[in-house]
Formats: structure tokens, sequence, C-alpha cells
């Protein structure tokens, strides 16, 4: 049997890794500024991460539904404390696509109606539901055109009232800064319009901060830049470093009844375990911190470059879009500077290190920027 080849692949072997760095099997070492689509929150193999896993291993292992779990207990009250949502309730799944299955879910039995509104450019993940609120080409298929979604354009708040007037709009969700779209920040002013028309019209609003939240661009959740309070908020990617573990934050407004949602996975122990041991490195290292001084340090030190049109961002969520194609660019970058990076597309190099990604690490990619520019 053969694999299903429906990804590109570079030819690196991955064997260890460390912080930000991976050494393949031939023993080249690699600077990580795209941590799995951002999955890698804390570094790579932190040890009070791997302790936390091994101790969980050696007590009861993966076991999940039907019985209390005091881990999930103990991280929906740290979570409430680090994020500032003490006062919201904790849904636990197993990634984000799941997450905003999930807050879909919730807010159209909550309205008791069915119509959502999504963002053009937006990804919210890659499963039935949720690969129904992106209208990106790549991912969509006829089998999801009996979704009612309807697609406006990001920061025309007149087109969203246009569609919540209507009437029958459940819910409302946007990411707290569009990732696989190409790193478009939304604005404070339109996230606050946002917030206000859907309070007026009675619908939910969703904030999928999947790859933006953790800590990611400076503060816990990207939208609380802008000061606002959403209705539900997704989790997904750096919750548990790596292990699959995705969850909903639900606004008090909520009334939860039995059997309304549920997972097979969710919450089990080795996620709780890594879940845990992830809020406690974030809160013990600064690590929210150090990703807005290092990824103000990147975004002020991008060398200037005639192909570069504007680099994105916040925190260590960071695009540089270019007027060219990149695929030679990343592919110098990672083949001969050794540096991973993502993209978007075909012309933006997306950058989602670890949080705790150095200035001294970042410069390595400033340099080597230069010289593959050069």
């Amino acid at each position: 049997m053969e694999l299903f080849d429906v990804y590109s692949l570079f030819d690196v072997i991955p064997t260890t890794a460390s912080g930000c760095r991976i050494w393949d099997d031939k023993g080249t070492g690699y600077l990580d500024l795209y941590g799995g689509h951002a999955v890698i929150s804390i570094g790579h193999s932190h040890p009070t991460y791997i302790k936390a896993l091994t101790d969980q291993v050696n007590k009861i292992g993966f076991y999940s539904n039907s019985v209390v779990n005091p881990l999930q207990q103990e991280l929906s009250h740290k979570l409430g404390e680090v994020s500032g949502y003490e006062d919201y309730f904790l849904f636990l799944d197993n990634s984000g696509a799941e997450s905003n299955e999930n807050a879909v879910k919730l807010a159209s039995f909550h309205t008791g109606k069915d119509r959502v509104i999504a963002f053009h450019r937006s990804f919210h993940g890659r499963t039935s539901g949720a690969v129904a609120l992106t209208d990106n080409p790549a991912i969509v298929s006829p089998f999801n055109s009996h979704h009612k979604v309807t697609f406006c354009d990001l920061g025309d708040l007149a087109g969203v009232e246009k569609e919540l007037s209507e009437g029958d709009v459940a819910a409302v969700i946007i990411e707290g800064i569009q990732g696989c779209g190409g790193i478009h920040l939304p604005s404070e002013s339109f996230f606050k319009g946002l917030s206000e028309l859907c309070h007026k019209y009675g619908a939910v609003l969703i904030l999928d901060e999947v790859q933006s939240g953790y800590g990611r661009t400076g503060m816990f959740f990207a939208h609380q830049w802008a000061g606002i309070r959403p209705d539900i908020i997704t989790m997904g990617k750096g919750i548990a470093n790596g292990f699959p573990c995705g969850g909903i934050l639900i606004s008090p407004a909520f009334k939860a009844v039995k059997g309304m949602l549920g997972t097979t996975f969710g919450g089990n122990y080795l996620a709780m375990a890594a879940a845990l041991a992830v809020l406690e490195v974030i809160s013990s290292e600064k690590l929210v911190q150090n990703a807005a001084e290092v990824g103000e340090y990147i975004m002020k030190n991008i060398p200037s470059d005639p192909r570069i049109k504007e680099v994105r961002g916040r925190g260590l969520m960071i695009g540089l879009d270019f007027n060219v194609e990149i695929a030679s660019i990343r592919k110098s970058l990672l083949f001969d500077k050794h540096i991973f990076t993502g993209v978007a597309g075909k012309n933006m190099i997306r950058l989602l290190p670890p949080l705790c990604l150095s200035k001294k690490e970042a410069a390595t990619f400033i340099s080597a920027l230069k010289e593959v520019l050069a």
C-alpha cells in the first residue's frame, strides 16, 4: 500500500528537535519558523511538556469519555485565568476544525437559525462542516453546497448588516487574523462594529483563534487587541504543542443541554496533560510577551526589496507579501540556509514559529533572507 499523495513534501526527514531547532536523519540542523502550521507553541521537546506527557502515560494514559477527569477541570480554571475569560465555559474536542464545527452547531441550537456569515479568503478547517465556511477553491468541494453560508468582504460592515437584517443568521465567524488567506488583519473598528451588529440582530459572534490564539500575536487572543468579547472562541493548533487537542470557550449566555455536543477523544488525559504543560510554560517563560517583542523585531528588520510589497502581521504571525512567486526563495531558505518557512498562496512567505523564538534566532532569519534576496 502507498500513501494517498495529496501533499507536496520536501525531502527532509526530521529525527530530533529542541526549542526552535530541528535535525534531520543526516544530522543537518534547521531553524523552524513554521512550527507545523502554528502547532508548536512552546518549542519542540520542551522538558516540562515531555515530563507531563510521560508522567501521565505512567498513570492512566489516554482514557477519555463518560468519567470525571480532574485534569479537564484544572485546565478550564487555568485557561480562564490566563486568557481573561474566567466566566466562560469550556468544551473540549480534538482539533481546530472540529472546534469550528461545534461552534456553528452551538450557535444554531442557541438561535434556532441555520445561516452563517463568513469572510472571503477565510479558512476554518478541512472537515466537512468547516470546509463549507471557506471560499478557498483549493479545498471547497461541490458536496458542501448544501450549507447555508454567505461570504462577505473583510471590513464591509454595511454588507454584513444587510445580511444580518434578513433575520435568518445564526452566527458570524471570523478569524482573529486570517492565516491561510494571507495574514489579513481585521481592523479594531471592524471587530467592534461586528460585535455591535451581532448583538443588535441576535447573531452569535464566533472568533476563530485556532491559528491566531494562544499568545501568538502578543495578546492571548488576537481579538483582544480590539477590546471585544465574542460569544464563542474556537481554539486548536498550539493548545497542546502538537498533541491533538481543540476546544471552544462559550459565553455564560449559553445554556448547556445534555447531548447537544459530543466527542470521542476530546479532553482525554494525555491531551489535558499536554495542554496544562503548555499553559504552565507560556506563563512561566512569558511567551506572550516574547511573541510581541520578537515579532516586532522581525517586522521592523525585514530587508527593503522591490519584490516585497508588504509585511503584515502581529506578534509571531507574520506574512511577507511578494509581487513575485516565492517558491524558489522558500526553497533557497530551506536547502541553502536551513530555515523552515510556510506559505499562503504563491506570493507569501508565512512565519508561525514557536513562541520561544529568540531575537538571535530571528536575526539569523533576517540575515539569511537578505542573502537569498541578494
